[in-house]
């Protein structure tokens, strides 16, 4: 039966944050649209039978008009060609609520996706493929208690006459992720995702990553630009997927070359004051100046006793470019850390709660760098988020960190 069944392609992408102001600068907005055109002229060239895109297409759930518009300019282009765009939402495209919802919903009416999670089964098919993908979740607490009900409501039934993808947006936690990933961030148990498929489409790692999984390939086709300076270094595009008539798989990397430049340069800075420390950013930022480019001087080590990285005159760091698009500085610098037996006197005491003993140590911690009185306020913010953290109080969390922006 198989060799009776057609050859087919897909394309499968993910992370195209759309609309991401990164660093406050519409450039990068433009530089994420820009991007995801060139991947669409890509996309048409090759002339897959259908493309998947695997979560954070947009960078916020209720995008800016303007990226908008040039979303559904390229989705239409992609109509046009009778090539469907399958999607799951991501971290950052998920319906933040049930009353706004997701822009993706809009969009599937419209015809310009199809929003998999939205229909009926959660899927999409053909005469030869069987497309399932599932809501992002956002947290690990979530993920394990609402993705098998999400299974029970809308069943993944992978088809043996067929070519089964199954379509995701999170951090699974296997060794072969976790070590470019951070394993407490991991969103998902591999045990959580069914069996039966031939491709597991994933995404959320910014780096493009392929490995066996059960009897089939796991892939994350990573970014389309560079969303953190974490993932400058890696290629960014997508994967082209071609499978013949006997399920076999031949996997294409896709660049794309029109992303701008990141030069990210490291240091140790440790036993240097923080005048030195702006003195020899400052040197960096001269000497890796180019036209547009983004550079993120990482300043790392430990800080002199009674300095703090406040000291750091980030302005004149940053000041240090003519041509370039955006300084970036990023301080990993250590301060001095609370003395050992002031730990050990909030914390060996048998009296206190744990509360008590917590709100002491952030008292402590703030005290180095604070007014007592602005101390008290920060030791009392951080008890707040700890304890709405571990409630897994969402909604609370946020609202704390709004007014702390505020």
């Amino acid at each position: 039966m198989l060799t009776q069944l057609s050859e087919f392609s897909f394309v499968h992408i993910a992370d195209v944050h759309l609309g991401y102001e990164q660093y406050n600068l519409s450039e990068r907005r433009d530089d994420f649209d820009r991007a995801f055109m060139e991947a669409v002229d890509k996309i048409m060239a090759l002339k897959p039978n259908f493309v998947i895109i695997a979560g954070d297409l947009f960078h916020h759930a209720r995008p800016l008009n303007i990226t908008l518009e040039r979303a559904i300019r390229n989705f239409r282009r992609l109509k046009e060609a009778n090539i469907p765009v399958l999607v799951v939402d991501g971290s950052h495209d998920a319906a933040p609520n049930t009353l706004t919802s997701t822009i993706l919903n809009p969009l599937d009416s419209a015809g310009l996706i199809y929003y998999l999670p939205r229909h009926e089964n959660a899927c999409w098919e053909n005469e030869y493929c069987y497309v399932y993908g599932i809501p992002n979740f956002r947290t690990r607490e979530r993920t394990e208690k609402q993705l098998p009900a999400f299974y029970e409501l809308k069943k993944p039934t992978p088809r043996k006459d067929k070519f089964n993808i199954f379509v995701f947006h999170m951090a699974l936690d296997m060794p072969e992720i976790t070590k470019f990933y951070p394993r407490i961030a991991a969103e998902a148990s591999p045990a959580l995702i069914p069996e039966g498929f031939n491709y597991y489409a994933g995404g959320h790692i910014h780096l493009p990553l392929q490995i066996q999984f059960r009897n089939g390939v796991l892939a994350y086709s990573g970014s389309t630009e560079t969303v953190s300076y974490e993932d400058a270094y890696a290629e960014k595009g997508f994967y082209y997927v071609e499978v013949d008539k006997r399920f076999e798989v031949k996997v294409s990397r896709i660049n794309i070359e029109g992303t701008r430049k990141f030069k990210v340069v490291e240091r140790d800075c440790s036993g240097l004051s923080p005048h030195e420390i702006t003195e020899l950013a400052e040197k960096i930022v001269r000497e890796a100046d180019e036209e547009g480019a983004v550079i993120v001087p990482v300043l790392k080590g430990m800080l002199p006793a009674g300095s703090t990285r406040g000291e750091i005159d980030l302005a004149r760091i940053r000041g240090a470019a003519e041509k370039a698009l955006a300084v970036h500085p990023v301080l990993l610098l250590r301060e001095e850390e609370i003395p050992e037996e002031i730990i050990k006197s909030i914390f060996e005491g048998e009296i206190k709660d744990l509360r008590v003993k917590s709100y002491e140590y952030f008292l402590q911690f703030f005290m180095q760098r604070y007014s007592r009185e602005e101390a008290e306020k920060r030791a009392r913010v951080a008890l707040d988020l700890m304890q709405y953290l571990v409630r897994g109080d969402e909604d609370k969390v946020r609202e704390v960190l709004e007014g702390l922006i505020k």
